[in-house]
């Protein structure tokens, strides 16, 4: 005769016990003493019932898309022998040049690069005969910058998988989705001046 068990799920409680106190791995009930991480953030609109959690998974699901941009702006790079960063800038004076060009300071606040770093990287490319510049004319003090043939036709080479890695990111964002996001990206970006800030002061405030 088969005897069945009338509560399977208590005897798969009660194996399950036996299995963690033979491997010392048994939870015991949270105590009085256990440690609450105090909150990440204080505005009331980023809070929840259970406090900061939702926050912070948003956060880390910032850094791991942003992560995953860089990675795809560096495979764009590497499908022409660029940098991502060459990229960027080259792609970035496409867009910007007109008929005249476009000087260093405008190219690097539309990439949102340091001027600096744009500096070294349109005289790298200006080597390599993807970009030229010339004297501006109307503030000698400054040069602009324009793509070369061979730099538009490396950009129209690329184009098709740039295009195609671009729909895959935003696959499902709706217009209005998309507006939302450059509203707050532009808020965001704003933010992070005043955040880079406290952290420098902070950074030079004598210890106490």
């Amino acid at each position: 005769m088969v005897l069945f068990n009338k509560n399977p799920k208590r005897e798969t409680e009660n194996v399950t016990a036996k299995t963690e106190r033979r491997s010392g791995r048994r939870k015991e009930p949270a105590g009085p003493d256990v440690f609450t991480p105090p909150l990440t953030v204080s505005h009331p609109a980023l809070l929840d019932p259970t406090g900061d959690s939702a926050f912070r998974q948003t956060l880390y699901m910032m850094v791991t898309s942003f992560g995953r941009l860089q990675t795809c702006r560096d495979a764009f790079g590497r499908s022409v022998d660029l940098t991502g960063s060459q990229f960027t800038v080259l792609i970035g004076a496409a867009y910007t040049q007109g008929e005249n060009g476009v000087t260093i300071r405008q190219l690097a606040d539309h990439v949102q690069l340091a001027a600096t770093h744009v500096t070294t990287e349109v005289g790298r490319m200006c080597r390599l005969g993807l970009l030229k510049k010339r004297v501006n004319a109307l503030d000698r003090r400054s040069v602009l910058v324009q793509l070369t043939a061979k730099g538009e036709q490396r950009l129209i080479e690329l184009s098709p998988f740039v295009r195609a890695v671009n729909d895959l990111l935003f696959s499902g964002i709706g217009r209005q989705q998309f507006r939302e996001l450059d509203a707050f990206l532009t808020r965001f970006v704003d933010n992070t001046e005043l955040a880079l800030e406290e952290i420098r002061r902070r950074e030079k405030a004598p210890e106490a």
